[in-house]
């Protein structure tokens, strides 16, 4: 048996009717007498700003007086008076012209026979240990 197709109808929603935008209101301009202009005082420039000179750092004194190495650091820096930093410096220099950086950890020295005697007696010092030291060699 053949069944037969209902027909569907759409239900179509009523429209609501529009609502009217009020009328716009009239803007009405005040007369203003005009009034007698007035002498202003003629603005202040700006004072220039002064530029502002940063001073040189000046180092601290306490590192440039000059020390007197021991006799143990004589051997490696040298026997003269000479300030910290550059005594950390000529240390430097000793250790990169004979190869005592570590290969692996290049912040651990090791200490040949001269600057073993300046590290107490330790083979490997850390870098930051080393100035520790150092100082302790240094009136």
């Amino acid at each position: 048996m053949p069944v037969a197709k209902k027909k569907t109808t759409k239900k179509v929603a009523k429209k609501k009717p529009v609502k009217k935008a009020a009328p716009k209101k009239k803007v009405v301009k005040k007369v203003v007498a005009k009034k007698k202009p007035v002498k202003k005082a003629a603005p202040k420039k700006a004072a220039p700003k002064k530029k502002v000179v940063k001073a040189k750092r000046k180092p601290n004194p306490a590192f440039m007086k000059p020390l007197t190495p021991s006799a143990e650091l004589g051997a490696v820096v040298g026997t003269k008076p000479l300030p910290r930093t550059e005594v950390v410096k000529k240390l430097w220099v000793y250790i990169k012209k004979h190869d005592l950086q570590d290969a692996k950890n290049r912040r651990n020295i090791n200490a040949d026979d001269k600057l073993k005697k300046v590290f107490g007696g330790k083979k490997q010092v850390n870098m930051f240990e080393m100035t520790k030291l150092v100082s302790k060699h240094l009136k």
